[in-house]
C-alpha cells in the first residue's frame, strides 16, 4: 500500500498533515522527525511502500541546539520531498541556506503570490496545486529563509515580502513557508494533493473501513486472551475505543470501568451505563468516587495542578478497583486518547512538541509508568475527532452518541474556574444542560439544530459574582460563560456566530432556571490564540 510518511519535528499540527493525507486516500504515518535511516529501515519496516517524505513543522528554530535535525540519509533516499514551515527552513539549513529570526512574526492569514516564470518539467505536477496567482495561507512562524540553499528557486512570496513557496531546481524537493494542512489555507488539500498524487504518484488505497480492520486485527494480536480494561468516560472517544474492543476481543475479555467522579454532565452515568450495554458489553464496572475526587481537587486553583490530581487519582481507583474485581496482573489498560490529547501534552511520535496542557490520561507520572511497562494501548491515538466519529459509526455506535460534542477528561473540574466544590458543579450542570438542551431543540441557518452544526459547546463557571435584580431583591450570583465554536479537528476553532435572538433566549432562560446564575457572557474566542477549553 502506497503511503507518505510525515517527520514529526513538534509541531502542534504534524499528525494533521498525516490526516490530511488520509483524506485523500492514501495511508500516512508520522515518525520521529530525527529517526535513524539504517538501510534495513530504508528498505522495510516502516518505509515499505513509501512514496513521498513531509518534514513537519516545529515550535524549534533550526539555528539553536533545540531544533532537532532529521538523518542526512533524507537527503539522499532519492524520495520526494516537502518541507511545511520548519521542514522548508530545516532543507534550506542543511543544504547550505540561510535562516534567521524575522523583525515581526508572520503569523495568522498572510497573502501569498505565485510567480508565472518559466519553469523546468519536474515542477509542472506540483504546480497543479496552486490554483490561483495569489491566496491567503496559514503562517505560524518565527523565523525566515534569508538565503536559499544552492539549487533552490523562489517561486513564491508572501505579501510581507518573505519566501513563501521554494522549489529545487532539479530534485523532487519542495518547500511552503507555510501550513498546507490547517483548514483555514486556502487551497491547502489542492497543493497537499499535487505533492502526494502528482509528484509522488500515489494510488489511492486507504480507508476508514480498512483501517478499521486492520485496528482490530492489532488489537487482538497484542491484547491476546489477556483482560483489557477500558476507563471509560461515556464520551465520543472512549465509547468508540469500548465499541473496538468489543469487537476485536471476546466479550469476556473486555472489563469497562465508569468512574462517576460527580465532575460528569447531567445523568452523565444513566447514559453511558445504556450506551454501552447496547453495544454489547457483559463486563461493566460501575465506580461512585464523588466524594474522592473532590477531596482531592479541595484547595486547588491552577489548572495543571487539577489535571495532575485527576489523572493520579484516576488511576489510583482504577488500580484499587482492578485489585477488587480480581484482575490478573498481565491485564492491558486501553484508553481513548486522541492524537490532540497527546501532542498538547507534548508527548507526540517524536520528542519535541511543546506542553500547551496535561491531559489526565496522558500527563499523570502513574500513566507515563504503565505506558513505559507497555501495559497501555491506545488504538486511537493517531486518529482526530471527525477520525473517530466515522470510525464509531463504522463499528456501530448509534448516531447521537458518535455526533456527541467532546467533553474533557477531567470533566466540570476544568470548566470551574478556580477551586471546584460540589455547590459549584451543581451550579454548572444545571446551566450546561440548560444551553445544551437548547441547543438540540433550536435550528441554525442550515435547517440542522444548532447542535449539528456546532462542533463543541459547553458552559464555563468563572471565580466571579456580580451583582443582580431578582425581583425587587438584590441578587449576588455567579458569572457563567457560553462556549460554541466550529472547527474540524480541533486543532483550531472558530467561534459560532449565534443570532442575537437565541444567545438572548438562551441567556435568560438560564438564569430564570438557575438561580445561582446572575449574568451570562459569551465567548468570542478563536483557537489560536485561546484554546477551546478555558483551563
Amino acid at each position: 500500500m502506497d503511503k507518505i510518511l510525515v517527520l514529526d519535528f513538534g509541531s502542534q499540527t504534524t499528525a494533521l498533515i498525516g490526516r490530511r493525507i488520509r483524506e485523500l486516500g492514501v495511508y500516512s504515518e508520522v515518525i520521529p522527525g530525527d529517526t535513524p535511516l539504517t538501510d534495513d529501515l530504508l528498505s522495510s519496516g516502516v518505509f515499505s511502500g513509501a512514496r513521498g517524505l513531509i518534514l513537519s513543522g516545529s515550535p524549534e528554530s533550526v539555528y539553536t541546539k533545540e531544533g532537532a535535525a532529521p538523518d542526512p540519509k533524507v537527503y539522499a533516499c532519492g524520495l520526494p520531498l516537502l518541507g511545511i514551515c520548519y521542514g522548508l527552513q530545516r532543507m534550506t539549513w542543511d543544504n547550505g541556506g540561510l535562516v534567521e529570526p524575522l523583525p515581526k512574526r508572520e503569523y495568522g492569514g498572510v497573502g501569498v503570490s505565485i510567480s508565472g516564470t518559466a519553469t523546468p518539467d519536474h515542477w509542472a505536477p506540483f504546480l497543479k496545486g496552486f490554483k490561483k496567482e495569489h491566496f491567503t495561507a496559514w503562517m505560524s512562524h518565527g523565523d525566515t529563509l534569508t538565503r536559499l540553499a544552492p539549487g533552490f528557486t523562489q517561486i513564491g512570496v508572501s505579501d510581507t515580502g518573505y519566501p513563501a513557496v521554494v522549489i529545487h531546481e532539479s530534485k523532487p524537493w519542495f518547500g511552503l513557508q507555510f501550513h498546507p494542512e490547517v483548514t483555514h489555507c486556502e487551497g491547502g488539500m489542492d497543493i497537499l494533493s499535487a505533492f502526494t498524487f502528482g509528484v509522488c504518484c500515489c494510488e489511492k488505497s486507504w480507508t476508514m473501513e480498512r483501517y478499521a480492520e486492520e485496528l482490530k486485527a492489532s488489537l487482538a494480536e497484542k491484547a491476546g486472551k489477556n483482560p483489557a480494561l477500558l476507563l471509560i468516560s461515556g464520551g465520543v472517544d472512549s465509547t468508540v475505543a469500548g465499541a473496538l474492543l468489543l469487537k476485536a476481543l471476546e466479550p469476556g475479555q473486555v472489563h469497562l470501568m465508569y468512574m462517576d467522579t460527580g465532575l460528569m454532565r447531567k445523568d452523565e452515568t444513566k447514559t453511558v451505563r445504556a450506551a454501552l450495554e447496547r453495544l454489547g458489553a457483559q463486563q461493566l464496572h460501575i465506580v461512585y468516587c464523588e466524594a474522592e475526587f473532590l477531596s482531592a481537587l479541595k484547595g486547588l486553583e491552577d489548572p495543571e495542578a487539577k489535571r495532575r490530581a485527576i489523572g493520579d487519582l484516576f488511576i489510583t481507583i482504577q488500580e484499587r478497583e482492578v485489585a477488587r474485581l480480581g484482575l490478573p496482573e498481565q491485564y492491558f489498560l486501553v484508553q481513548g486518547t486522541l492524537y490532540t490529547d497527546l501532542i498538547e501534552s507534548g508527548k507526540g511520535v517524536g520528542k519535541k512538541a511543546h506542553v500547551i496542557k496535561s491531559h489526565h490520561n496522558v500527563g499523570s507520572p502513574l500513566v507515563d509508568a504503565k505506558r513505559k511497562a507497555g501495559r497501555i494501548i491506545e488504538p486511537l491515538d493517531k486518529l482526530y475527532k471527525d477520525e473517530v466519529r466515522a470510525l464509531g459509526r463504522i463499528l456501530g455506535v448509534e448516531d447521537e452518541v458518535v455526533r456527541r460534542h467532546p467533553f474533557p477528561g477531567p470533566g466540570l473540574a476544568v470548566r470551574i474556574l478556580g477551586e471546584v466544590t460540589k455547590e459549584k458543579c451543581g451550579i454548572l450542570r444545571e446551566a450546561d444542560a440548560v444551553f445544551i438542551d437548547e441547543l438540540k431543540k433550536r435550528r441554525g441557518p442550515s435547517g440542522e439544530r444548532l447542535y449539528d452544526e456546532i462542533w463543541q459547546a459547553f458552559a464555563a463557571l468563572l471565580p466571579i459574582r456580580s451583582v443582580g435584580v431578582a425581583g425587587d431583591v438584590r441578587k449576588y450570583g455567579w458569572v457563567l460563560a457560553l462556549r460554541a465554536i466550529t472547527s474540524a479537528d480541533g486543532m483550531t476553532a472558530d467561534v459560532y456566530p449565534f443570532a442575537a435572538k437565541d444567545l438572548l433566549e438562551i441567556s435568560t432562560l438560564i438564569t430564570n432556571t438557575v438561580p445561582d446564575i446572575g449574568r451570562v457572557v459569551y465567548d468570542i474566542s478563536s483557537k489560536p490564540p485561546a484554546t477551546i477549553e478555558w483551563e
